[in-house]
């Protein structure tokens, strides 16, 4: 238990739900690689009475894994975890039946923990799999006070229509659900030094920007290394271990991941996303209930966010990709040719990659949000963020803002990020600037809005005649909040 950074929260309510005295169903769901099994088995360590692992939909010769595999390997579970000899069950209905029979035989009054990983992998088609498990939990483990259930899943989607907002059997049935987030920069920051990992704020900042705080991509970090030959070592060196994590994200989750990952390739061609027309053109797919049902797998799995821009009919919805990991690998990984081993290494200061770190701080920041908005304490009202680009005229000139936060005492902010090495300073000619996008947003809002510049950046502003174009300053150590 000592190893295992944040999640308390988690451990917590784990350790509360062991304790009850009744029938527990817990559903764990969150992206691939964030520490879903990790964190069972450190909160539930020596607890758990049977555990099983759904095999992948597919096998490393790209085959599929049936239900006849899926089966026999359940089987095996069994075998291996002290059921005595039998066969190999012909169906779902058979196979939760041994477990029933095999959880019996063992009970000895004290808590059963049954612990099944990556559940949506057991749910083949036609396997009957969802029939199955409303009948093991509703005819006979809800019965027995003294069994959790603990499911886990990476497609997100599938948990949740099939588990926490279930229409059928097990509507209602889970009794606690966890949605296992990335870490948060306080605990990257913690997890690196855990390991004795030397690194300034600034880098784990960029690495959060490439590695979206996921555990199982931060633990390849070697300490020795600094942050640009650890990203070399990552993606860009002969045999890199997340060269192919892209693919691996969605042929290992998802059953359409072909539609999938060109809806993520069209998303990442334009940082502001497009409307639900667009992404058809753009894909070539079909507009039906299969796009809807695409689309809201990627937004429940974090991959994609929907939001309306400013300004903009809540009828024409935007999406758009904010994944981290995948928003680095589609510009700078995926389809080149021939990579220079030490990439990162040779490019760190071009100005390539000094855009990239720009527009990355930009989408780390609406992933902060609640710490921004507490660092300027406004952490409870109610408010609403997008950007807000205004495309030029010949007779006038244009504007892009990285952030607003509209908020409902009146005020909008209007963010400018800025991912510095030193200090940002305001000169006369981004001053005018300022003054510009001010002026014409100021023709889009109610007159009794109010606007507030912010400045959202790594170590501060320097004190000069213009300092006080803005109101309030956040600093890369506000986003460090716990």
């Amino acid at each position: 238990m000592d190893e295992i950074i944040g999640r308390k929260k988690e451990i917590n309510e784990l350790s509360k739900v062991y304790s009850s005295r009744k029938a527990e169903f817990v559903a764990i769901y969150g992206r691939r690689r964030v520490g879903k099994t990790f964190l069972v088995d450190e909160a539930l360590s020596g607890k758990i009475t049977f555990r099983h692992a759904g095999l992948s939909p597919v096998d490393e010769k790209g085959k599929a894994n049936n239900l006849k595999k899926q089966l026999q390997n359940f089987y095996q579970s069994l075998q291996l975890q002290g059921m005595r000899k039998s066969h190999c069950p012909k169906n779902w209905l058979e196979a939760f039946f041994m477990l029933e029979m095999h959880l019996q035989q063992i009970d000895n009054g004290k808590r059963q923990v049954v612990f099944i990983d990556e559940l949506p992998w057991l749910d083949t088609p036609h396997s009957g799999f969802i029939t199955a498990l409303e009948s093991f939990w509703n005819g006979w483990a809800c019965h027995r006070k003294n069994l959790m259930l603990v499911v886990c899943g990476s497609a997100n989607s599938w948990m949740l229509d099939n588990l926490v907002y279930n229409h059928g059997g097990l509507y209602g049935r889970t009794t606690y659900e966890i949605k296992l987030s990335p870490f948060t920069l306080a605990e990257c920051e913690l997890f690196y030094k855990s390991r004795g990992i030397q690194m300034s704020r600034y880098d784990i900042a960029q690495a959060n920007m490439i590695l979206g705080g996921i555990p199982y991509y931060m633990n390849y970090f070697a300490r020795e290394k600094s942050l640009p030959q650890n990203i070399d070592a990552l993606f860009f060196a002969a045999n890199a271990p997340l060269h192919n994590e892209f693919t691996n994200l969605f042929t290992s989750v998802f059953s359409r991941p072909e539609e999938l990952m060109r809806i993520v390739r069209f998303l990442a061609t334009r940082r502001k996303g497009f409307n639900r027309e667009d992404i058809i053109k753009g894909t070539h797919l079909y507009n039906n209930g299969t796009f809807t049902r695409l689309l809201e797998a990627l937004i429940a799995s974090d991959f994609i966010d929907k939001y309306v821009p400013f300004g903009e009919s809540k009828r024409n919805p935007h999406y758009k990709l904010i994944d981290p990991f995948c928003l680095f690998y589609l510009r700078f990984v995926d389809g080149q040719e021939s990579i220079d081993n030490e990439f990162w290494m040779n490019n760190v200061q071009s100005q390539k990659i000094n855009a990239w770190r720009g527009y990355a701080f930009e989408d780390l920041c609406f992933r902060q949000i609640d710490r921004i908005k507490h660092a300027m304490q406004i952490a409870g009202v109610g408010s609403l963020q997008s950007a807000w680009v205004v495309p030029g005229t010949d007779n006038k000139e244009g504007a892009q803002i990285d952030m607003l936060i509209h908020r409902k005492d009146n005020i909008v902010n209007m963010c400018e990020m800025k991912f510095y090495s030193e200090d940002f300073t305001v000169n006369a000619e981004y001053h005018k600037k300022l003054v510009h996008r001010t002026n014409l947003l100021l023709e889009h809002l109610p007159r009794k809005m109010a606007i507030h510049s912010v400045l959202i950046t790594t170590f501060g502003l320097t004190y000069n005649e213009y300092s006080r174009d803005f109101v309030t300053t956040v600093i890369l150590n506000d986003l460090f909040a716990s």
